[in-house]
């Protein structure tokens, strides 16, 4: 078939050509700029038009709570943040330009924290930088001599910051001077290795490390114990505020808490920011920070772990694999991920907690939020907005605020005048909440595999009996010398094995001594030669001195195993001997005529 042609020869492919060519070059170029702005507009994920749209009146904060949840009807109900709309900053509206300003800029507010330097149990330091709300009034704080007392009653925030940041971030300081300027004092709990402290241990922190978190409030909780103990966590804080949350249930200090930002499920949020090109740029960013923290403590983490791979890293899962896994001790990346992931704790969790969430977190998907979970426990309240980036929710023209840190503050501060703050719960610790009974509330024995008798005692008095007080036990361990004290209205139990110091007679065997209310009671046993019998010889002797210094509890116990018993000996009485009792019930039987 051939091809059209007009009346001067040219073919229809010509004819376009020359009408192109007329078009003025300047259309071009105004067409290839919208297109690169509608490409960018996606890429970036700015919605300042549908704003526009919608009068720059910003979206509503979606709230996900029990129904019957008392947390929300009476304290979130009176944060007004809450109940509102979040318009994010018209320049500024897209969640990777909220992100990448508050990383660089972020218009902190200007103050000077106070250092403490907190030493953990395994050797590890961390730095806690304060603010007191005294120092916002104080024009120098290192001329302020006021610190906090002991029964001072005013509340007091432990900030837990997202990966590699410190106090100096923006959005903490956001934070911190907000609830410092409502008479709150606010610590930041730096991780191991960062705000310029070095690793004075073989231990690093990461995204499910909690015990550094549980020591820190168990300290200021002891220390400040008339002070109400509330926590906020951001990103990876976040994740391991409310993992520590769900860990400790009720027995934690904690009276309040607030989420921001959390990962929530670390496998979901990895596969999501290795999914998309913008995402993937997050996640190579993040292990460069990851790096440098790592050659902040290069000594001690290249002991431990494959240097060079470290260094190679490119994405933050082959970090976890390279170095957290291997310091940490996991199995595999994926392992870490579902062990450390705050969505398996939220059921657990029964302190007053508020969640924030942006829905176009670029670093914290959607995908990983706990919706169902949330809305099952009467404890937590989840607040979600369309808009807000990773830590940031910045507002008003000059991005001067973070709109995330008014509806926190408004939330602590009502749950700090509120009746619904979280009490801790007592709870016993050791073999003395592990064995306790209700039964008896005399003191009990532990006898170890090898021969060690160590007491365990009740902690306080016994309110139905005025003869019992609190027992105070002493163990010494001295050359296989084991003695346990009492006062004298439970008596007294002292066992000694030969330690060569004394009479002959005493040398031959363990003198044990029984001291009641009705006067002492002494044993002696000779050694027997046979070994066994030597093993065996304390704890029988300590049994027998139980036995007759505990007389009543014994006694209480057979009895009660009597009573519990009979029916069944009676059942095995009557199979035993139904045969018998049929037989002579059939000889004395009439018999017909």
């Amino acid at each position: 078939m051939e091809a059209a042609v007009s009346s001067d020869g040219e073919s229809a492919g010509e004819l376009v050509l020359r009408a192109v060519a007329l078009v003025p070059w300047t259309r071009y170029a105004l067409a290839a700029l919208a297109l690169a702005a509608a490409l960018l507009y996606r890429f970036l994920e700015l919605h300042f038009l549908g704003d526009l749209l919608r009068g720059l009146r910003g979206g509503r904060v979606a709230l996900t709570f029990h129904p019957e949840s008392q947390v929300y009807h009476r304290v979130v109900s009176k944060c007004r943040s809450l109940h509102g709309r979040y318009l994010a900053t018209p320049w500024l509206a897209s969640p990777h330009l909220q992100t990448l300003f508050l990383s660089i800029s972020g218009r902190p507010p200007s103050f000077t924290y106070r250092r403490q330097l907190y030493t953990v149990r395994d050797g590890g330091t961390i730095a806690l930088d304060w603010l007191l709300a005294s120092d916002l009034e104080a024009a120098d704080v290192d001329s302020c001599d006021e610190s906090i007392s002991r029964d001072d009653s005013a509340p007091l925030l432990v900030v837990i910051p997202g990966l590699t940041s410190d106090s100096s971030a923006a959005y903490v300081k956001h934070l911190v001077f907000s609830m410092a300027s409502k008479g709150w004092n606010v610590v930041v709990s730096n991780h191991r290795g960062l705000g310029g402290i070095s690793i004075t241990s073989d231990c690093f922190y990461n995204a499910g490390w909690t015990e550094d978190m549980r020591e820190v409030v168990n300290f200021l909780h002891q220390k400040y114990p008339e002070a109400p103990l509330f926590t906020v966590g951001t990103s990876i804080g976040a994740n391991i505020v409310v993992k520590y949350l769900g860990e400790e249930g009720e027995s934690t200090p904690v009276a309040g808490a607030a989420s921001i930002c959390s990962p929530w499920d670390l496998l979901v949020t990895n596969r999501f920011i290795s999914r998309k090109l913008v995402q993937r740029l997050y996640d190579r960013a993040l292990a460069i920070g990851l790096k440098g923290y790592a050659k902040l403590h290069q000594p001690v983490l290249a002991r431990l772990a494959n240097w060079e791979a470290i260094t190679s890293s490119s994405s933050i899962r082959e970090f976890d694999r390279h170095a957290t896994c291997v310091v940490a001790k996991y199995e595999t990346v994926d392992t870490f991920y579902r062990k450390c992931s705050s969505a398996n704790y939220i059921g657990n969790v029964s302190v007053p907690l508020l969640c924030i969430s942006a829905l176009d977190d670029p670093l914290c998907t959607r995908e990983a939020i706990p919706w169902d979970e949330c809305r099952a426990n009467k404890n937590i309240v989840l607040a979600t907005t369309t808009n807000g980036g990773h830590l940031a929710f910045f507002e008003g023209l000059t991005a001067g605020k973070l709109w995330w840190v008014r509806p926190v503050s408004e939330f602590l501060c009502a749950l700090r005048d509120s009746s619904y703050m979280h009490r801790q719960k007592a709870q016993e610790h050791g073999l003395h909440s592990s064995l306790e009974s209700s039964i008896d509330k005399t003191p009990y024995v532990n006898f170890m595999e090898d021969g060690m008798v160590a007491a365990v005692t009740n902690d306080g008095p016994d309110k139905d009996d005025s003869l019992h007080s609190q027992i105070v036990s002493e163990i010494e361990l001295n050359d296989g010398m084991v003695a346990i004290q009492q006062n004298e209205h439970t008596g007294e139990i002292q066992n000694e094995s030969d330690s060569g110091v004394g009479d002959k007679n005493n040398s031959e065997g363990n003198v044990a001594s029984v001291q009641g209310h009705e006067g002492n009671h002494k044993q002696r046993e000779e050694p027997d030669a046979n070994n066994i019998r030597d093993a065996i010889a304390p704890v029988r002797r300590s049994i027998h001195q139980i036995t007759r210094s505990q007389g009543k509890s014994v006694w209480l116990l057979a009895y009660i195993a009597v009573v519990t018993s009979w029916p069944l000996l009676g059942a095995l009485g009557y199979f035993l001997f139904r045969k018998r009792f049929s037989n002579s019930m059939l000889a004395n039987k009439p018999k017909k005529l």
